[in-house]
This record gives structure tokens, C-alpha cells and sequence, in this order.
């Protein structure tokens, strides 16, 4: 759509537009109206007496006339035309033969009028008087006869405040009243809509400030006040979404606080404990009991340094303040490198740790670093929950434009119930998989927080004894890249 039509269409659709357009067709109403209502009354006025028009009082004043004539020639026409006629909307006049002017009171009749009337009655025959000058109006003429000879001419002026002025009279209040009717009508029809949509937007507005963030205004229509409403109403949803992300923020702060003083007073008691122990008189002299002790408070901080550090990382990850050295590796030679540093603690409870690596997945695109504490930390977990004589797999598997790699233990398996919290800070599963020494349960989390960050996914399946977790990673075409030596990229 161009430019011009979207803007015709926008103008089109305009509250003014509809305004302006709406008030011009109540009053064109109002106007048609009046119209109606002026020609009904002329219509009534018509039917109720019909002899009212001109052409007919002319005739009925002629035939009075003639026959008044007839029964007295000596009539005072002047008398008898005000007696008759004075009250009517015409002003009406006799001129005879003989010379007499006479008229029924309302206003003259020219010299010029009298003239040309003479004219006629001199020919001793009726024509048409047509409009003598300075009548100020239609005149109409009709013969005066008596014993059928021409004796005289009716003269009708058809004055101005006659019919019209009497219409006047009748439409000055009513027409006053349609137009104040109309134009209340007209506010009713163009603005009270446009008022009650304006107030629903006042009201959801008043909400809003009151702290209801569930509030909607009506999003009727396509003109400003809708455009308006709609904006709004994007604008509640957006103060919703992040007081409900606040709210959450909020409420795993708090969680992770509670988590991170329960995990941090466990080994703070034991150091204390210990220390505490170790300052008795009693133990002063036991060499062995103290150097024990000192063991387990040297076992403890450690745990403690695991703790902060595994909440740093994590932290990192999950704000992205820890930058990416993204580079093509082999993944054969991370997982050889993990298996080795896990290596003691395996043969030491007999745990097998396979790598299986495809061909097409042994070059991988990603942070080598980042993805060895991720796997790393998949493998501790694994060592933690697999039983003496049991075994690890690590493998890697490539399909198209995904690397998969995947570490799988023999343990005892997952509950399906603890299988959607097992990336969750502090969540441990160890009663449903008993045996091992209890991390911090942090390690998951970071395997999580890596994996995203590499725009990769990573999946949970267990079994009981069988669990594997399922790292996604994506995959760009590298063009002509190969491995780099270990020493370059572990």
C-alpha cells in the first residue's frame, strides 16, 4: 500500500473526520426537515380552504361583487369590500367603468394599476392585467359583470405578509425548536459515543494509577481514541509482565538466599564445631584426634571455597558477563581430559568411564574451557550417583547442523517427580539416589547456564539404572577449520 492511500485511509478512519462528517449529515436532517415541515403546511393549508389561493378569492370576490351590482348599482363598493374582505391576506380593488376605484383597506392600488385596468374595461372585452408597476407582487384580475355586460375588474395583490408571513408565523417556534432539537440530537449522536468511550479510558486510566494492572480499556473501532486505548492497554500488559517478573525476581532471590546460607551454615557449623573441639584441654595432647580435626576443617573449607566459586560462576553465566573463546576443538580429546582427571577416584570403586566419539562430531564449534567444566561437571555428578563396579559413557554423536554430547551413568535413576528440578540451584536428588558424597548442588546449574549460553539446550532421561544428560550444542559450517593442538584449546 503507498504512502498517499495509507494516509487516505487513516483520515478516512479519523475521530475528527467522523465528527465533522456526522454533524454536517444531522444538520442537512435538520434542514430536510424544516423543509417537510414548511411544505405540510402549506399542504394543510390548502386543504383546509381551498378558496385561500389567489386565483380563487380573485373569482369568489368578482362574483360577490357582480352580484351585489346586480341587486343595487348604487352600492358603496368600498364598505362592502371591507366588510367582506378587510380581514383576508389580499389586497383587493375594484375599478368599474363608471370610474369608481374601491378596495377593502389594505394598502392602494398604483395610478398605473388604474390605468391599465381602464385600458382593459375600454375595450369591452377581459384579458390578462399582468403586473402594473409598483405592485410588489403577483397580481391576479377578474371580471365584474352585470347582466352579462363587462362593468368592471377585480384587482388581487397577493401582498407580501399574506400567506407567507402567516407561515413565518407558524414555523418561527417550531423551526427554532427542530434546530435546538437537532442540534442536541446531533451532540447526542456525534459526541455521546465518542464520551463514553473517552470515559472508559478515563476510568481504566484512574485503575491503573490505583494499582490494578489488570485493567483494560476498550479497544473498539480503528479511529485516535481506539489507536489510543490500544496503546494503553500494550502499556498495562508491559507494567504487568515486569511487576510479575519483579515478583519472581524477587521470590528467587529470596529462595537463593535461603539456599545459599543453608548450604554456607553447614560447613561454617562443622568448622565451628571442630574448632571449638580442638581448643579443649583434653584435646590438646591427641595428636591424632587433632590432626583429624584439623582434616575435616581443611575438607570443610574447601567445600565452602567450592560453594562460592561454583555461585560465581553461575552467576556469570547466567548475566553474561562471562565472554566466550569460541573456537573449532575435539571433543575426543575433552573428554580423554575429563576422564583422566576423574580417573583415581574411579578406580578406586572399580567405575568404568567410556568415551565413544563419531567421526563427524569430533570437530566442534564452542568454548573449550566453558564445555570441559560443563562435561566435567556432568561427570562429577555421575561419579557421585553410580554405584562401585558401575560405569560412565561419555559420547558424542552429530546430527547435521547439532552436536550432541551425552554422559550416562549406571545409577539407580531419577524419580520421574524430581526429573523437572534437577537444574534448579540447590536441588538435590540424593534421597532418591542414595549413595556417593553430596555436592553443592550448583553443578547442574552450570552445566544449564553453559549450555545456554552457547544458544544450545541441555535434557535429562533416567531410568531406573540408567540416566544420561543430553547436551544440544548448535553448530555453524566451519570452512576448511580443523583441530587445534590440545594445548590450544584445552
Amino acid at each position: 500500500m503507498s504512502l498517499t492511500s495509507d494516509r487516505a485511509r487513516r483520515w478516512f478512519r479519523s475521530f475528527y473526520w467522523r465528527i465533522a462528517a456526522s454533524f454536517v449529515l444531522v444538520m442537512l436532517a435538520v434542514i430536510v426537515a424544516q423543509s417537510l415541515m414548511f411544505g405540510y403546511m402549506i399542504a394543510r393549508w390548502n386543504a383546509q380552504d381551498p378558496s385561500r389561493s389567489p386565483g380563487n378569492v380573485a373569482a369568489a370576490a368578482a362574483s360577490d361583487v357582480s352580484a351585489a351590482l346586480g341587486a343595487d348599482r348604487a352600492l358603496d363598493l368600498s364598505a362592502h369590500l371591507q366588510a367582506h374582505y378587510g380581514r383576508g391576506p389580499y389586497a383587493l380593488f375594484v375599478v368599474m367603468r363608471d370610474g369608481r376605484v374601491a378596495g377593502n383597506g389594505i394598502g392602494r392600488l398604483s395610478p398605473e394599476a388604474v390605468t391599465s385596468a381602464e385600458a382593459v374595461l375600454a375595450g369591452d372585452s377581459f384579458r390578462p392585467l399582468g403586473r402594473p408597476p409598483r405592485m410588489g407582487g403577483p397580481v391576479i384580475t377578474a371580471p365584474v359583470q352585470v347582466n352579462g355586460r363587462l362593468e368592471g375588474l377585480v384587482v388581487l395583490h397577493a401582498r407580501r405578509g399574506g400567506v407567507l408571513v402567516t407561515l413565518e408565523r407558524w414555523l418561527s417556534w417550531p423551526g427554532t425548536l427542530i434546530l435546538v432539537a437537532g442540534t442536541v440530537l446531533a451532540a447526542v449522536i456525534v459526541f455521546a459515543p465518542a464520551r463514553r468511550r473517552l470515559q472508559a479510558l478515563e476510568h481504566a486510566t484512574e485503575q491503573l494509577g490505583r494499582g490494578d494492572l489488570q485493567v483494560r480499556a476498550p479497544e473498539d473501532g480503528v479511529d485516535e481514541i481506539a489507536r489510543v486505548a490500544q496503546a494503553f492497554n500494550r502499556m498495562a500488559r508491559e507494567l504487568a509482565a515486569r511487576e510479575e517478573a519483579l515478583r519472581t525476581s524477587d521470590r528467587l532471590r529470596r529462595q537463593m538466599l535461603a539456599d545459599v546460607s543453608h548450604e554456607l551454615k553447614t560447613p561454617l557449623t562443622s568448622i565451628r564445631a571442630y574448632i571449638e573441639t580442638l581448643q579443649m584441654p583434653e584435646i590438646a595432647g591427641d595428636a591424632d584426634r587433632r590432626a583429624r580435626y584439623f582434616g575435616t576443617i581443611e575438607q570443610e573449607t574447601r567445600r565452602l571455597d567450592r560453594i562460592v566459586s561454583d555461585l560465581l560462576d553461575l552467576a556469570r553465566y547466567e548475566n553474561g558477563v562471562t565472554t566466550l573463546n569460541v573456537q573449532v576443538f575435539s571433543v575426543d580429546r575433552l573428554f580423554q581430559q575429563v576422564a583422566a582427571r576423574h580417573e583415581r577416584e574411579a578406580d578406586a570403586r572399580a567405575v568404568r568411564i567410556v568415551t565413544t566419539v563419531d567421526a563427524a562430531a569430533d570437530q566442534v564449534v564452542a568454548d573449550p574451557h566453558r564445555l570441559d567444566q560443563a562435561i566435567d561437571n556432568l561427570v562429577a555428578n555421575a561419579l557421585r550417583h553410580t554405584p562401585d563396579g558401575g560405569r560412565i559413557t561419555l559420547r558424542a554423536a552429530n546430527t547435521g547442523d547439532t552436536v550432541l554430547l551425552s554422559v550416562a551413568d549406571t545409577g539407580e535413576g531419577i524419580a520421574p517427580e524430581h526429573l523437572q528440578y534437577v537444574f534448579d540451584r540447590f536441588y538435590k536428588v540424593d534421597p532418591s539416589r542414595p549413595g556417593g558424597t553430596a555436592g553443592s548442588g550448583l553443578g547442574l546449574s552450570i552445566v544449564k547456564a553453559i549450555t545456554e549460553r552457547h544458544g544450545g539446550t541441555v535434557r535429562v532421561t533416567s531410568t531406573p539404572g540408567a540416566t544420561e544428560f543430553t547436551i544440544s550444542l548448535p553448530q555453524p559450517a566451519p570452512a576448511g577449520a580443523s583441530a587445534q593442538p590440545i594445548s590450544a584449546n584445552l
